[in-house]
């Protein structure tokens, strides 16, 4: 039988601005370890620490512009495109333009704090 996902859960998220993350499957709202998906919303100016994460994340930008630098060098992915980063190798999510971006994100496995490896 399906599973209905009533709502998401908002997680908190790091970075030096405010960004609304809302998961609606994955290890807090639907005790999903192997796929995670949310609906991330990130301010003009948002910017999040480096990481080197252990899962592949695929995401798809929906409004507005999502920068990802990455070791060799950096990519916008406007609404309308897509990206894949794969596991193991090091990025960085920033919204530096006006009206910031609306995105999906999508990990494979699941997104989990033990596994994200974030820059100190």
């Amino acid at each position: 039988m399906p599973t209905l996902i009533p709502q998401p859960t908002r997680i908190q998220a790091a970075g030096n601005k405010p960004k609304i993350i809302d998961e609606y499957i994955g290890r807090v709202n639907s005790r999903t370890s192997t796929t995670s998906v949310a609906h991330m919303r990130s301010p003009q100016g948002w910017l999040e620490p480096g990481q080197t994460p252990e899962f592949d994340e695929f995401t798809i930008v929906l409004k507005g512009t999502l920068r990802v630098e990455h070791k060799g060098g950096m990519l916008d992915v406007h609404a309308g495109q897509a990206i894949v980063a794969h596991a193991g190798e090091w990025v960085r999510y920033s919204t530096p333009e006006d009206g910031g971006a609306e995105y999906i994100a999508v990990c494979l496995p699941a997104f989990s704090m033990e596994t994200v490896h974030r820059d100190a």
